[in-house]
């Protein structure tokens, strides 16, 4: 069975070595997305352990269209019933990027149509009541290739269970699981974000450190599908508990300047069971300390362009650059949309690696 993971843009390689580590084959980094092959199980254990992945999808099929004739002809010749009971509940949607065909609604139409058709050719109705379980069907057209996948996850991949709420400029889980993974987050390290809003790279990064898998609490939307073994999913989760490690070395320090902020850190850490690995205080940036004699620092600093004047982001990252001391034992790990930041900082970073907060273009700068 083919699938396909999307990803934030500067992951994609990061997404594949998750996948091959879960022994998945035929991994292939592309743009934006990581496609691979596995069989049934491999659905349960990509959703409950995937860090990094938005969803995980089934690749229906691929086809190129340049009009609507093509688009039809080509979904209506898979067999949906291989995927799809007949009481399935089957919504389309997708995009389309310089292709012949652009109207999404009129492709949404002209999917749903045939695969309703291709249905009828394999059970033998013409009438579907889509009063089953969700089957969501997504398309993608991208310079007239059209893929047709089913999405396997239902609510986004970053969406762990542990953010019921958020501080105003969130980072997506999924990419503070990337800067976490980039800066090789260990069982031993000591973490600090001087900057922790709603606490969400402190989370992921115990997550990490413990091997806590981040879909191990939550359901997915194939947990209701008929192909798809309930031995599977029991099996993944159960293998997900035991994996988890004790009694490890790792600790976490987050601050804030905003009280509120400190105190969603502490509910988001509480809900999700990993409170007792953070220690959490309000503080200013000029105040920052360290607590160990070696650590890990990750931060997603208030953006000029989303919080704050872009005159006081580039104060708090002189701010940075005075406080954080090169010294042995010691990473200091920003991402900044400013192109000028290592000016400001005051030095070059050691490595640096495109990302994207959203759909804000961005830099991580690594310094150690």
């Amino acid at each position: 069975m083919k699938f396909c993971a999307p990803c934030l843009f500067g992951t994609e390689g990061l997404l594949a070595e998750e996948l091959r580590d879960m022994d998945c084959c035929n991994v292939l980094a592309e743009n934006g997305r990581v496609l691979f092959e596995g069989d049934t199980a491999v659905i349960a254990r990509a959703n409950i352990c995937s860090r990094i992945a938005e969803r995980i999808m089934i690749v229906a099929g691929t086809f190129r269209a340049v009009s609507f004739d093509d688009l039809f002809e080509g979904v209506k010749a898979i067999h949906w019933s291989e995927y799809l009971p007949k009481n399935a509940c089957f919504p389309v949607k997708g995009w389309s990027l310089n292709s012949a065909l652009h109207s999404i609604p009129d492709c949404q139409k002209i999917i749903k149509k045939a695969v309703v058709d291709s249905m009828s050719r394999d059970y033998g109705i013409r009438w579907f009541s889509e009063d089953g379980p969700i089957f969501q069907i997504r398309f993608s057209i991208l310079k007239d290739e059209v893929t047709l996948m089913i999405d396997t996850s239902g609510d986004g991949l970053h969406k762990r269970g542990y953010r019921a709420h958020s501080n105003e400029a969130p980072i997506k889980e999924t990419l503070a699981a990337a800067l976490c993974k980039i800066a090789r987050v260990r069982e031993y390290h000591t973490l600090y974000d001087p900057f922790c809003g709603s606490g969400t790279i402190l989370i992921e990064g115990a997550m990490i450190a413990n091997n806590i898998m981040p879909g191990y609490r939550r359901g997915f939307v194939s947990e209701q599908w008929d192909f798809i073994k309930k031995e599977d999913w029991q099996m993944e989760r159960t293998r997900a508990l035991d994996g988890i490690k004790h009694g490890t070395d790792f600790h976490a320090y987050g601050s804030d300047i905003n009280p509120a902020a400190v105190e969603l850190s502490h509910s988001n850490a509480t809900h999700f069971g990993v409170r007792k690995f953070i220690t959490l205080s309000q503080k200013d940036i000029k105040d920052f300390t360290a607590e160990s004699e070696k650590g890990t620092l990750i931060t997603n600093p208030p953006y000029g362009e989303r919080m704050m004047d872009m005159k006081a982001a580039r104060e708090l990252y002189r701010t940075m650059g005075t406080l954080f001391e090169p010294k042995r034992g010691w990473s200091y790990n920003i991402i900044s949309p400013d192109e000028e930041f290592e000016k400001i900082y005051g030095s070059k970073a050691r490595k640096r690696r495109k990302l994207y907060n959203g759909m804000i273009k961005c830099t991580y700068y690594s310094y150690f």
